[in-house]
C-alpha cells in the first residue's frame, strides 16, 4: 500500500475541547479543524383532502409498520417547504400545496428540530413510495391512534385540530411537559 499524496491525505478526528469552548468537538488531529456536529432538521406536513388525512404505514425503521405524517429530513440546498413536498411525493406519490407553518417542535433526545406545515392534496391519486408500507386518506373518527410511529405525529395531529378554521396562526411547539423524550417500547 502506497502513502497517500497530499490531495489524499487521510484525516483523523478526535474528540476534544477546542480552546475557547465548553463542549468535547470533533477535531482534525493534523489540521485543527473543528467539525461541528448539528441538529437535524426534520419536515414533513398534515396533509389534507376533504375531511381526511394523509397517512403513511413506515416501510423502513424506526417504527417499521406504524403509521405516519410524510416527513423526513431536509435536504442541502433545500428549502423547508419544497423538503416537506419532496417528503410527500417520495412516501405518498403526492403532490401537495404547502399552506403554512403549523408547527416547531424540538426533539433533543435525538437532535433533531421538526418543521411541521399544514398542506392540501392537490390530487387524491396517491400511492405507496419506497419507505412506505400502505398510504390512507383517513378520517379523524379513524385515525389508528394506538399504532402513530412518534409523539411528534400525535402532537402535529392535535396541533392540526386545534388549527381548523383558523386562516393565520402562530406555529404551535412542542405541548407543555414534553420533550419527545418518551417513545413507545415497541421498535417494529
Amino acid at each position: 500500500m502506497s502513502k497517500p499524496s497530499d490531495s489524499e491525505q487521510i484525516l483523523s478526528f478526535s474528540r476534544k475541547t477546542p480552546p475557547d469552548d465548553h463542549l468535547e468537538r470533533l477535531v482534525c488531529d493534523s489540521c485543527g479543524y473543528i467539525a461541528y456536529e448539528n441538529p437535524k432538521i426534520v419536515v414533513g406536513s398534515v396533509v389534507t383532502y376533504d375531511n381526511n388525512i394523509l397517512l403513511c404505514k413506515r416501510a423502513i425503521r424506526p417504527r417499521k409498520g406504524y403509521w405516519t405524517l410524510p416527513a423526513g429530513y431536509l435536504e442541502l440546498n433545500e428549502t423547508p417547504q419544497d423538503g416537506a413536498m419532496r417528503e410527500a411525493r417520495e412516501e405518498a406519490c403526492a403532490s401537495i400545496r404547502i399552506r403554512d407553518l403549523l408547527a416547531v417542535y424540538s426533539i433533543p433526545r435525538i437532535s433533531q428540530v421538526q418543521l411541521m406545515y399544514r398542506a392540501e392534496l392537490l390530487d387524491p391519486d396517491i400511492a405507496i413510495g419506497p419507505e412506505s408500507e400502505d398510504v390512507a386518506l383517513v378520517e379523524w373518527d379513524h385515525i389508528p391512534w394506538d399504532d402513530l410511529a412518534f409523539p411528534s405525529v400525535h402532537w402535529a395531529l392535535g396541533h392540526h385540530k386545534a388549527s381548523l378554521n383558523r386562516d393565520v396562526l402562530a406555529p404551535f411547539t412542542n405541548p407543555s411537559g414534553e420533550e419527545g423524550d418518551k417513545m413507545p417500547a415497541v421498535d417494529g
